[in-house]
């Protein structure tokens, strides 16, 4: 009896083993196998997308995709590959045993060789007429305008597995909207990895990426860009930047920083020009701090414009001793004068008059220290002390814009507040995105508009009117007066911040 229940349980045991073995390659390691056996008897070829436009304001382009193609091998049929390898790799400017290596790798049927490749030396190739060598078309970043805006737009390089990916500017930013989805082409293939072009073929077309359409004006930008350089030029500077906001809607209409790099050959330039410092850097803003702290006091109705306060001489505190830019006092002087005079002894007495608690609130309200949200990589955003860290002398000294940092796309839109009311905006760079993705060549897709965003209402309308009229004033009677053009009535303010950098001070010229 017991060899028969032997006999059945090895029976049991045996068929257990077959239908476990049969759930493993099915259900556990299907999926895997099935994988496997596509490769054998299938070739992939992908078919690129084409990376979306990026055009300024009235559709002139700034980064578009330009036609180029993949050149490709297939060493199964190459009869002669030292041969091959000796023709093509001067012309593709590659290295012979490079391109050798990749072609005698074992049952490898179909080798990329260089991507990005002009027409020309498409042509030149062409010309050997060598059998195992193939080109297929795909697209190239260009930039019409060369290194103009370059670190608004940032650039296309490869990542890791040598996929065209964003960096920096709006080409990180918006790279998942850009480059769409690529699609591809299954052959069948024979026992020698040959594609067999009467079997079956399945094909998944590529879908374009999303194009742009900017706030930024290319006729502005150009001027900002020249001007820039010139005056960089005529002052002996090392750097500088300028942007450009609508106060209404947050638009950036241009944004321009020296020194700059060209995208298109961005690998021949020092990584640390990439980052956009219009977003990334931060600077003590110095004296065109004083019209947020005095914006803050009139709203609060801490001072008017007419209030009046003695500039007898320098301000202590504690042990402190606060004096003027120029060291020169003028006696009694409304607030109107002291933004006017740009005096600190004034901002103090103002800042006084606001107190500790509201002052520092302010400070919040006009997104000191909070990222804007612009749509741009790389925002950076310096942090304010605690609310509880801040000292009387800081208070002070804050209240004329040193002791403090900022991000100059900050400073930008806290003043922009004035000049909108009272309103802050949220900046942005892109005013559209045409969605042309799936759709025929030279449709048009879906454009989705970025409407502008209020992110807060920060002083009164009121108190906006009187500080730009404080602003106009500065401009026509104070230090800001070589700034204005003939004809032009311009709220403004300059300021000089003074930097410690070990035993020198670093002066930095902003113009608000």
């Amino acid at each position: 009896m017991w060899r028969i229940w032997t006999l059945f349980i090895c029976i049991v045991l045996f068929f257990s083993a077959i239908v476990l073995r049969l759930f493993y390659w099915q259900i556990i390691a299907g999926d895997s196998l099935r994988a496997q056996a596509a490769a054998q008897y299938n070739l992939r070829l992908i078919i690129p997308a084409t990376r979306g436009t990026i055009a300024d304001t009235d559709g002139s382009p700034f980064a578009m995709s330009q036609e180029a193609y993949l050149v490709y091998a297939q060493p199964k049929e190459i009869a002669d590959i030292p041969a091959f390898t000796r023709l093509v790799a001067p012309i593709l400017d590659h290295e012979e045993a490079s391109i050798s290596a990749m072609l005698t790798i074992p049952g490898r049927v179909w080798v990329p060789l260089a991507h990005k490749v002009d027409r020309q030396v498409v042509d030149e190739l062409k010309k050997i007429s060598l059998t195992g060598l193939g080109f297929e078309r795909e697209a190239k970043r260009y930039y019409p305008e060369a290194s103009m805006a370059a670190q608004l737009l940032g650039f296309v390089g490869a990542d890791q597995n040598g996929n065209d990916l964003g960096y920096f500017g709006l080409e990180g930013y918006y790279d998942r909207e850009l480059k769409g989805r690529d699609g591809n082409i299954e052959l069948e293939k024979d026992v020698q990895g040959s594609a067999i072009l009467v079997g079956d073929t399945k094909r998944i077309e590529a879908e374009d990426g999303r194009s742009l359409r900017l706030w930024t004006d290319r006729t502005v930008q150009q001027i900002v860009e020249k001007r820039l350089t010139s005056g960089i030029q005529k002052y002996g500077a090392k750097e500088g930047s300028v942007v450009i906001m609508d106060p209404k809607t947050g638009g950036i209409l241009s944004m321009a920083s020296h020194p700059s790099y060209d995208p298109a050959d961005f690998s021949a330039y020092d990584k640390s020009l990439y980052k956009n410092p219009i977003v990334a850097s931060s600077y003590e803003p110095g004296s065109t701090f004083k019209v947020l702290v005095m914006s803050a006091a009139i709203n609060e109705k801490a001072v008017r414009g007419g209030t009046k306060m003695n500039e007898d001489g320098p301000v202590q505190v504690g042990e402190y001793t606060i004096r003027t830019w120029n060291n020169q006092y003028h006696g009694e002087l409304t607030m109107t004068e002291v933004i006017q005079y740009s005096s600190n002894v004034g901002m103090v007495f103002a800042a006084r008059k606001l107190g500790m608690d509201k002052f520092v609130r302010y400070l919040h309200d006009f997104g000191i220290g909070e990222a804007t949200s612009v749509d741009l990589q790389e925002e950076s955003s310096p942090e304010l002390r605690g609310d509880r860290q801040w000292r009387e002398i800081d208070l002070a000294t804050a209240s004329f814009g040193q002791g403090i940092a900022v991000t100059p796309i900050q400073m930008v839109r806290a003043v922009a507040a004035i000049a909108n009311g009272g309103a802050l905006m949220e900046p942005h760079v892109v005013r559209e995105i045409v969605d042309g993705r799936g759709l025929p060549a030279g449709k048009a897709g879906k454009t989705v508009e970025i409407k502008p965003k209020k992110v807060r209402q920060v002083i009164s309308a009121e108190t906006a009117a009187v500080m730009t009229e404080m602003m106009v004033n500065a401009v026509d009677r104070g230090e800001a007066k070589w700034a204005k053009p003939p004809g032009y009535r311009i709220a403004g303010k300059t300021g000089t911040a003074q930097i410690p950098v070990g035993l020198l001070i670093n002066k930095q010229m902003v113009l608000i």
